[in-house]
């Protein structure tokens, strides 16, 4: 099975209207919650990255989420599992790292416990803040798709670990990824109309798949380089025509359309069914995915 397959059985078995976006908005209070979990040798391996970068990733890809929603990250809480042949040193430089993710936000408690291997999983809150909330179900007809970045350099990085290469640009791509919370800030802040956003740890395909999906529509799009490969979080946000950022390196990548023959066009070929794209999977491999 795949993730989309167990994320649909959850959706019946709980019913709850808050899950599909990768943060539940909790509108009444104020705030959106994210949650993610990164596994040794499902997602890293301890060879490849330092503690320091351990912990610098696992913040970053819970504020990423964040991000996306178009709030302003506020609290962070972090459960570490650990072997019993971690030292302090360890800890000290993952909290090190972790500090340095945080864009804003304060680490407010957490767990630990022992693991046959290493388990990190983060909580993410943000708050609302006066700003517009995204949905990846409200990209409208006549939407225009923005983003920003230079898509590929994370997945180019992981080959370069799997290969032993020594590009440490593209390697801290890969384990360190830079955030746009300026983007966030400035369509959640700015814009007048629903909107979709999303950010590409899966990749911009991916992305861009899921609001077409969601939102009942189509997308068209050109094909970039690096657009099938995954964790550059960067965002890809579905807004009105007439919205203009007025950001350096913001680039129109497509249209959103009525819905037609394809969930998803990029150049000539159209993709109808989300494993159509040949993504990440999380459960093809099993244990040493990465």
């Amino acid at each position: 099975m795949k993730e989309l397959d167990f994320i649909n059985i959850i959706k019946q078995q709980i019913g709850s209207s808050y899950i599909g976006d990768d943060c539940a908005y909790l509108k009444e209070l104020g705030i959106v919650i994210s949650q993610d979990s990164l596994v040794e040798n499902i997602h890293f391996k301890r060879v490849w990255a330092t503690p320091f970068q351990l912990g610098y990733k696992s913040i970053a890809v819970n504020i990423s989420d964040i991000l996306a929603s178009g709030a302003k990250p506020a609290y962070v809480t972090v459960a570490l599992s650990l072997p019993n042949n971690i030292d302090g040193k360890f800890v000290e430089e993952f909290y090190k790292g972790a500090k340095t993710a945080l864009h804003g936000a304060e680490i407010i408690g957490g767990d630990i416990t022992g693991s046959e291997r290493i388990f990190i999983s983060v909580t993410a809150i943000g708050i609302t803040a006066g700003r517009c909330i995204s949905s990846r179900s409200s990209a409208k007809p006549g939407y225009k798709i923005i983003t920003r970045g230079k898509y590929g350099l994370s997945s180019a990085g992981l080959n370069e670990l799997i290969l032993g290469g020594e590009n440490k640009d593209l390697i801290r791509a890969h384990l360190e990824p830079e955030l746009d919370e300026e983007f966030s800030r400035d369509i959640s802040k700015h814009i007048t109309q629903n909107y979709a956003m999303m950010d590409t740890s899966d990749g911009l395909a991916d992305a861009l798949f899921k609001i077409a999906e969601a939102s009942g529509v189509s997308i068209e799009c050109n094909e970039i380089d690096g657009m099938f490969g995954a964790e550059d979080y960067h965002l890809v946000a579905a807004v009105p025509q007439e919205f203009d950022s007025g950001l350096d390196g913001v680039y129109t990548v497509g249209e959103v359309y009525e819905k037609r023959d394809f969930v998803l066009k990029i150049n000539s070929r159209k993709y109808n069914r989300y494993d159509e794209l040949n993504l990440y999977n999380h459960f093809e491999k099993g244990e040493n995915n990465v």
